[in-house]
């Protein structure tokens, strides 16, 4: 993972997040072992992304993008509920194929930011092998692209609580709309919103209740 000391002179940064039907990942050992022809489930349901461009000794924040995705298989009832998506308007949302292009080129050659990126990775990775865009043993979106609020976050406030909504309650970011859903738009724009506070100086000036 990268370190934001790496990332001095970078002119622009991509925060991302994926949303996902609630179903894990298959392993390239578990795929060998289905039927010959059988259709993988896709995992993700919702792609969103916001650009930083570096503002003088900070960040500000620039163009969006996002899209649903049908995943081709099912979701789980809890993931549906916390997204607050409704079955039909995945079915005839596109596939991870079809807006891969637009997605990269939005990204261009920025380092991409995310909250636990392991997980975007790891879930990109998937998506990209599904769609038969590079081989399994292939990974595209490794480690070394990402920076992680995640890392950044127990870096800053040790023993503390690593999860986005507490990360955005112990430097003030405002997380209200997040109380009745949890979109991939949204959770990239805390993202980016706590990696601007925690790289420019940010003072906590009075007691404050936080998720614990």
């Amino acid at each position: 993972m990268l370190d934001i000391a790496d990332c001095a002179s970078i002119p622009r940064i991509v925060a991302i997040d994926v949303e996902t039907t609630g179903h894990p990942v298959r392993t390239e050992a578990e795929v060998l072992k289905l039927p010959k022809g059988m259709r993988l489930p896709g995992c993700i349901i919702q792609i969103g992304c916001i650009e930083l461009h570096r503002d003088g000794d900070g960040w500000r924040t620039g163009e969006t993008w996002q899209t649903l995705l049908n995943p081709d298989g099912p979701v789980h009832p809890a993931a549906l509920k916390v997204h607050g998506l409704h079955p039909a308007s995945l079915k005839t949302a596109p596939r991870f194929a079809d807006v891969r292009e637009a997605m990269e080129s939005f990204m261009g050659d920025a380092v991409l930011l995310a909250h636990s990126a392991r997980n975007e990775v790891d879930y990109l990775n998937y998506e990209m092998r599904r769609a038969k865009l590079v081989g399994w043993s292939e990974a595209p979106y490794h480690e070394g692209r990402f920076l992680d609020t995640q890392v950044m976050g127990r870096a800053k406030f040790p023993g503390a609580s690593a999860s986005l909504d507490a990360l955005c309650d112990r430097l003030w970011v405002d997380r209200s709309d997040r109380f009745t859903h949890h979109g991939a738009l949204l959770d990239a724009e805390l993202t980016a919103e706590a990696f601007i506070k925690m790289t420019t100086g940010f003072i906590q000036d009075e007691v404050r209740t936080v998720t614990v």
